[in-house]
């Protein structure tokens, strides 16, 4: 992946309430008001869980408790014959759009697509086979990293790599939805870094811009961020999204946050310098005769 940070995902998950004209407007809302990017999410409910009534596939707390995991997903899909038209309307737009593919069968599906890159879900990371089939395609991987340890990173980190991808970048995240401000340890990001030696992102469930600021600050770039239409009251993950306007106004303050970390160097800007001349400086004051010292009377 090549881009001037920071490079700003918008998500859009399942705020298309199974509407693919909602589809559409999102992809035109993140267009709109600055997102370089628009994700999908790529998978059948079959394929993410049992139709069944146990206790071990029914949430039971949090935004969608009550919910059975298969109804879920069921309601969330954003439906395989939809995708092809969804990749042409962004393409038409000009903004990149790619997919968060859940099993082995949804990528040789993106694939037919020419998805440009692909991102691993932290749900999913640990599932290695996926993190190799994906690799094999030789594209970059943004891989999102909540509830995992350092050592479970690693082994996707190295899967990734041994399998042939080149280009990598984990997102720190954090999986609660919503997330709290007690919720996260940003310094994870310089972690991150410092061990994997890679290209590092937040991937932000939070209900504010600061954590997604103060990510930039620490050496993110790339900031993903589930998005929804302006004054859109209702949708699965409404409650951790950008809403229409909100969006360019994330955009606006990543981008000054960015700016204001400057160059990794010490430096000053020539705008700055230029007010040197404005410092004390030295005068005569009196004539000063060839070999007469100065004085606090001539100077």
């Amino acid at each position: 992946m090549h881009f001037k940070p920071p490079y700003f995902i918008a998500e859009i998950s399942a705020n298309h309430n199974g509407e693919f004209g909602k589809a559409k407007e999102l992809i035109k809302t993140a267009k709109k008001y600055g997102a370089n990017a628009v994700k999908l999410q790529t998978y059948t409910p079959d394929n993410m869980t049992l139709n069944s009534n146990k206790k071990y596939f029914k949430i039971s707390k949090g935004i969608w408790k009550g919910y059975r995991l298969w109804d879920l997903y069921n309601k969330g899909k954003t439906p395989y014959d939809w995708h092809a038209g969804l990749f042409d309307y962004a393409k038409k737009l000009k903004i990149k759009i790619f997919s968060t593919p859940f099993d082995e069968e949804a990528v040789d599906f993106l694939e037919s697509l020419k998805c440009p890159f692909y991102k691993v879900a932290s749900f999913e990371m640990n599932d290695l086979q996926l993190i190799k089939k994906i690799s094999k395609t030789g594209k970059p991987i943004i891989i999102s990293t909540g509830m995992a340890t350092l050592d479970e990173i690693a082994e996707s980190y190295h899967t990734a790599r041994s399998s042939g991808c080149k280009d990598i970048t984990l997102l720190y995240c954090v999986s609660n939805y919503p997330s709290k401000i007690t919720d996260f340890n940003l310094n994870n990001l310089r972690i991150l870094k410092k061990k994997f030696k890679c290209r590092i992102g937040l991937s932000d469930h939070s209900q504010n811009n600061i954590v997604a600021k103060t990510a930039i600050a620490l050496g993110a770039e790339v900031i993903e961020k589930h998005i929804a239409l302006d004054n859109q009251r209702k949708g699965l993950d409404i409650d951790f999204s950008l809403k229409g306007k909100e969006i360019k106004k994330f955009r606006e303050e990543i981008d000054e946050v960015y700016t204001l970390m400057g160059e990794r160097l010490f430096s000053r800007t020539k705008e700055e310098k230029k007010n040197r001349s404005l410092r004390r400086s030295i005068f005569y004051k009196k004539n000063i005769k060839k070999g007469q010292k100065f004085t606090k009377i001539n100077i």
